[in-house]
C-alpha cells in the first residue's frame, strides 16, 4: 500500500516517464522493427499536419476577432451598456522582484493612459523584503510619480521565509492578495464586485484592456465563475531582440491565438483577470509552487466542482521577451524561461491527486482537462525530437531487406511531401509575424524587416533547443523530485522620458 508520499511522487514520475519511454521505444524500434518505426513515423506525421491545419485554422479565427476587438471603442461601449459600471472595482496587482524603474513605469504609463478612468483603478504592488533596498527606492519614485493619478496605489512588502512558501511571484501575489482582502473588507466591498487583473510587472495593457474587460465581466452570466484572459503579445523590446527570441515570442502568441479559439481547453496563462470572489474561495494563487499562473484555474475548477471556466479576452497585453545585453545571456534567460514554463506538467500530478478528492465532478471532464494537460506537455517535448531527428533514424539503420522494400524507396518521398504541406503552418506563422509586428522603431533600419521573415528558417533549431530540451529538462527534474525553483526572467528596457 502506498503512502501519500509515494501516491504523489509516482504521479509526478508519470508525465516524464511516458515522454522518456515514447522516445527510448521509438529508438530501440528503430534497431530491431526498423520497417514498423518507418509506418509509425509516416502516419504520425501525416497526425501532424493535420494538426498543423487545424492550428492554423484556429490562429486566423482568433487573429480576426482580435482585428474587431481591438477597433472598438470599449469604454464607449461600458458606458452605453452599462449604467453602473461604476459598482465595479478594477484592481491590478504587480509583483515586482528586481526589475528595473523603466519597466515598471512604463507599465503604470500603460494604465494611466487607459481609456478606463485611472481615477477608479486601484494599484497593487508588491515588493520584497529580501529585495528592500531596491524595493525602497522603487517606492518612493512611485510615490513621486503616481500620488494622485489613480484611485489608490497599494504599496505591500512580501517578508522573506513565510512558512509553506517557495520564494517567487506566487508567493508575492498570494501575500499581496491577503492583505488586499483586509483592505477589501474595511471599505465594505463586495468580493463579486471586485475585478483582480494579476500582471507580470513588464504587461503593458492596451488602452482599452480594463475597459474591454469590465463590459465582459458584466456581459458574463456569472462572472465570479470565469477567469478573463488577454492575447498575450511580447512587442515591448521585440525589434531589439534576437532572431531566437522572435521566434519563441511569436510561438507563444500564436499557442495563445490558438487556444483563446478552443474554450473548452482554455487555461489562464501569465497576465489575467478574475473575480476576486473566486480567487477568495480558491486561497489565492498558490505559494508553494512555481506555475500558479494555471493553476489559479485548477483551484477554482476543482473548487466549484468543474463549473469554472476562461473567457477570452481579444483585447491584448504587451510584454518582454526575455532579452539580455548580451547575445548568450539572451540565449540562457530564453532556455530558463521556457523550461520555468514547461513545469507546469506539475499540475497534471496535482489534479492526479485531487481527483480523488472532488467525487462529484464527472469522470469524463476529469479525463478531458487531464488529457489535454498531459497531451500538452507530450507533444512539447516529443514532437520536434520525433519529426526531426527519430524520423530518420530508422532509414539510417535499416538492414539489407528492409532497404529492398518498396515502403523504404518511397518512405523520404513521403516525408518530403508531408513537410512540405506542413510549411503551411510556417507560412502562416510567418504571415501572421509580420501582422502582429509593432511598428519600426526610429533607430531601427528598414532593412530588419527582411531579418523579420528569414528568421523563420531557423525554427527546427529553434524548436529544438529553446522548446523541447527545456521541456525534458522539467520533466525529468520533476521525475526525480529535483525541485526547481523560480527563476526571474530578465526584464529589461529603457526608462521613459518625463511627461
Amino acid at each position: 500500500m502506498l503512502s501519500d508520499y509515494q501516491r504523489y511522487r509516482l504521479y509526478e514520475i508519470l508525465p516524464g516517464l511516458s515522454i522518456w519511454l515514447t522516445i527510448i521505444i521509438a529508438i530501440v524500434l528503430s534497431f530491431t522493427r526498423p520497417l514498423v518505426m518507418i509506418y509509425i513515423i509516416i502516419i504520425f506525421d501525416v497526425y501532424w499536419v493535420l494538426r498543423v491545419a487545424y492550428f492554423s485554422l484556429y490562429i486566423i479565427v482568433s487573429w480576426s476577432r482580435f482585428r474587431a476587438a481591438v477597433k472598438i471603442h470599449w469604454f464607449e461601449q461600458l458606458q452605453r451598456e452599462f449604467s453602473a459600471w461604476e459598482k465595479k472595482i478594477n484592481v491590478v496587482f504587480l509583483p515586482v522582484y528586481n526589475e528595473p524603474w523603466g519597466v515598471l513605469q512604463t507599465t503604470l504609463e500603460a494604465l494611466r493612459r487607459s481609456s478606463y478612468p485611472a481615477r477608479q483603478i486601484y494599484v497593487v504592488i508588491s515588493g520584497e523584503e529580501r529585495q528592500a533596498e531596491h524595493w525602497a527606492e522603487l517606492k518612493q519614485k512611485i510615490s513621486q510619480a503616481y500620488q494622485g493619478v489613480f484611485a489608490d496605489v497599494l504599496l505591500y512588502t512580501h517578508p522573506q521565509g513565510l512558512p509553506g512558501e517557495i520564494p517567487g511571484k506566487g508567493s508575492n501575489i498570494h501575500h499581496a492578495e491577503e492583505q488586499f482582502k483586509l483592505f477589501a473588507d474595511e471599505h465594505g466591498w463586495s468580493y463579486s464586485d471586485i475585478i483582480i487583473s494579476v500582471f507580470d510587472v513588464d504587461t503593458v495593457a492596451h488602452p482599452d484592456y480594463l475597459a474591454h474587460l469590465t463590459c465582459l465581466y458584466l456581459r458574463h452570466p456569472r462572472p465570479t465563475r470565469s477567469s478573463f484572459q488577454p492575447v498575450t503579445l511580447y512587442n515591448n523590446n521585440l525589434w531589439d531582440s534576437p532572431a531566437v527570441l522572435r521566434i519563441m515570442a511569436f510561438g507563444t502568441t500564436f499557442w495563445m491565438l490558438f487556444s483563446l479559439a478552443r474554450l473548452e481547453h482554455l487555461v489562464t496563462f501569465s497576465s489575467h483577470s478574475m473575480s476576486f470572489q473566486a480567487a477568495v474561495d480558491c486561497g489565492f494563487h498558490a505559494k508553494d509552487i512555481i506555475s500558479e499562473d494555471s493553476r489559479i484555474f485548477f483551484q477554482c475548477w476543482l473548487h466549484y466542482g468543474g463549473d469554472y471556466e476562461v473567457t477570452p479576452l481579444y483585447v491584448p497585453v504587451s510584454m518582454d521577451t526575455v532579452r539580455d545585453d548580451r547575445w548568450f545571456v539572451s540565449l540562457k534567460n530564453l532556455y530558463l524561461q521556457q523550461r520555468r514554463w514547461a513545469w507546469g506538467t506539475e499540475n497534471i500530478s496535482y489534479l492526479l491527486w485531487q481527483f480523488r478528492t472532488h467525487p462529484a465532478i464527472r469522470r469524463w471532464d476529469k479525463i478531458v482537462i487531464l488529457f489535454h494537460e498531459w497531451e500538452g506537455k507530450w507533444s512539447w517535448a516529443v514532437v520536434t525530437i520525433l519529426i526531426t531527428f527519430l524520423g530518420r533514424l530508422p532509414l539510417w539503420l535499416a538492414d539489407s531487406a528492409v532497404r529492398q522494400s518498396a515502403l523504404f524507396f518511397n518512405t523520404p518521398q513521403i516525408l518530403e511531401i508531408l513537410m512540405q504541406l506542413a510549411m503551411v503552418g510556417l507560412l502562416v506563422s510567418t504571415v501572421m509575424s509580420m501582422l502582429i509586428l509593432p511598428p519600426r522603431p526610429a533607430g531601427q533600419r528598414r532593412h530588419k524587416y527582411l531579418y523579420m521573415i528569414l528568421q523563420w528558417l531557423l525554427v527546427p533549431v529553434s524548436l529544438f533547443f529553446f522548446s523541447s530540451l527545456p521541456c525534458l529538462d522539467a520533466v525529468t527534474h520533476l521525475m526525480f523530485g529535483r525541485y526547481l525553483g523560480f527563476n526571474v526572467s530578465a526584464k529589461k528596457r529603457a526608462a521613459l522620458k518625463p511627461a
